[in-house]
């Protein structure tokens, strides 16, 4: 058995200094030790997937980041990590605990889980050792993690037993407070009578692109037709296009912004996207910064796999923003709503746009030319971080 207090200031000395993540009780220790820590940043993620995707945001930026999760959760996070880190190679430290341990008596539900661990990290090409759980040991765990992480740009797994680390005290909060939500609005005069007057997902992205300075302002697009249609309209050094990974772009947008607050961050998702992901409006919501764009465009169907309908139809994202703590939201089928997001003040929170559009895409549609690693290489070097 070690100290938190021995593993995560021997890693802060390393340079990880951000986690993120869903609780476990035999990780409690450790978390409660991060969050008491005010030197470290905690931002705790509504699933695996989720954190998984927010400490990519993270690490693009330069800042290593820890992933937390119980190995249930492993589940939440195998899109992002074979279609996100996998693909795009971005190196996070994971820390997975063993439930369903076969050493242990546990739950039923943790039973199969605890059997396949190890073999699904394998699979997924993440390698792995267990936690430490002697002090002389820590520091040879760090350095072959980081070892790897540098030559493959890739995750790194430690999986961890109950009962590595000795009891600590939580003394601290990790949701930062927020002034009173008075200060958030939404508007709605945004609508059009006729809905085939939508404008398209084309023309919605090059009007985006008019209000984003490249050299200030990073674009993450959602995966299927908007990166590709974003690329057709006009590619650039500071566009992110996503492949795979569904849902996930406002939560690497979120981590991205709160590790380069002097950046903006415009992220451009889907509406079958948000619907598949809907718990990180609440991170955001929490954690979001001003700095922070979020656009939805609807076009009520998974355009990219045949058109079929998502549920977006009856579904006001605006005001599920709003709830969530979102400075700014604004919803509506007039592009003019693009006009008024830009410019409107969000005070100390993020913005938020709904936004109708009509299905279809252009013909002969492109895919990038470059590859998703050369891609992210290129927006990091853009960014600084190389």
């Amino acid at each position: 058995m070690i100290q938190a207090e021995e593993f995560v200031e021997a890693a802060r000395n390393l340079g990880f200094e951000w986690y993120t993540g869903v609780p476990c009780s035999f990780l409690t220790p450790f978390i409660n030790y991060v969050i008491n820590n005010v030197q470290l940043r905690y931002i705790s993620a509504a699933n695996e997937g989720d954190a998984v995707a927010i400490a990519s945001g993270a690490a693009i930026a330069g800042k290593p980041a820890v992933v937390m999760m119980q190995n249930s959760g492993l589940g939440n996070a195998i899109n992002p990590l074979t279609s996100l880190t996998y693909i795009f190679r971005i190196p996070l430290l994971l820390i997975c605990t063993l439930r369903g341990d076969s050493n242990l008596q546990d739950e039923p539900q943790h039973e199969l889980m605890g059997q396949i661990t190890d073999k699904l990290l394998e699979t997924m090409t993440v390698p792995w050792e267990f936690f430490p759980t002697d002090a002389a040991e820590i520091e040879p765990v760090l350095q072959r993690a980081i070892a790897y992480m540098e030559q493959e740009r890739r995750p790194y797994a430690l999986i961890m037993r109950k009962g590595t680390i000795a009891p600590h005290a939580l003394t601290r909060s990790s949701i930062p407070e927020r002034e009173n939500s008075a200060s958030a609005h939404i508007q709605q005069g945004f609508f059009r009578d006729n809905k085939e007057q939508r404008i398209s997902r084309s023309e919605a992205l090059a009007r985006i692109v008019e209000f984003t300075e490249p050299k200030n302002t990073l674009v993450i697009a959602t995966t299927g037709y908007t990166g590709r249609e974003l690329f057709a309209s006009k590619d650039s050094a500071n566009h992110l296009y996503m492949v795979g990974s569904m849902g996930c772009a406002s939560s690497m947008g979120l981590g991205l912004s709160l590790a380069r607050p002097d950046l903006k961050v415009v992220v451009i998702d889907g509406d079958g996207a948000a619907l598949m992901r809907m718990g990180n409006f609440a991170t955001i919501g929490t954690y979001g910064g001003a700095n922070l764009t979020h656009i939805l465009l609807d076009n009520e169907v998974h355009d990219s796999t045949g058109a079929q309908a998502t549920v977006s139809a009856g579904i006001s994202f605006a005001k599920i923003a709003e709830a969530c703590g979102y400075g700014v939201t604004l919803a509506g089928d007039d592009p003019a709503l693009l006009d008024a997001l830009f410019t409107v003040d969000a005070n100390t929170r993020p913005k938020f746009a709904h936004l109708k559009i009509r299905p279809g895409t252009l013909e002969n549609l492109p895919r990038p030319n470059l590859t998703p690693e050369a891609v992210l290489q290129r927006f990091m070097k853009h960014i600084g971080n190389s």
